[in-house]
């Protein structure tokens, strides 16, 4: 087994989890990890070692997201094969479309964060990393990145109840 196929066992769930969450679509969290992993076997030469392999895949994942999203439309055609795969126990369509929207106007709150408070609450939520890698990322402390966590997501919650007033 060669290295790369060592790190693609070992990081392959943690990526596509990362992808998942951003995009909140499995499908699409597929494609981009792939494109993730085959960018990061190409670029692997130029991997410095600064920060630790699951962080720079999780770099090169969000960078794939990004290109994604740029080249989408913002407005999805509902599929009338997904309405038929709605649970009919649980959770009412009504509820699934309010959770839906409330997810919605959450990124759509997070895109408009400024630096680097959206790229911290990124990080630590939908990366799950620890306080003290999103601080080796930037260079700071732990208790830098912890503070920034904070305030980014207080900045999230007072223009959410600013939205809804």
């Amino acid at each position: 087994m060669t290295e790369f196929e060592e790190i693609y066992r070992a990081y392959f769930g943690d990526v596509y989890r990362y992808l998942l969450r951003l995009s909140g679509d499995q499908h699409v969290a597929e494609e981009l990890t792939s494109q993730t992993f085959f960018k990061a076997m190409q670029g692997i030469q130029s991997f410095r070692g600064d920060c630790e392999v699951r962080v720079w895949l999780c770099q090169i994942g969000k960078n794939c997201y990004l290109t994604y999203v740029k080249g989408q439309n913002r407005t999805h055609p509902l599929d009338e094969a997904q309405l038929l795969e709605l649970p009919e126990e649980g959770d009412s369509p009504e509820q699934l479309c309010e959770r839906r929207d409330q997810a919605m106007r959450i990124r759509k709150v997070l895109h408009q964060l400024p630096e680097p408070y959206k790229e911290v609450f990124l990080w630590r939520v939908f990366a799950e990393l620890s306080f003290k890698e999103i601080g080796q990322m930037f260079g700071k402390t732990h208790n830098w990145a912890c503070v920034t966590y904070h305030r980014a997501k207080t900045m999230v919650r007072q223009r959410l109840e600013e939205n809804e007033t």
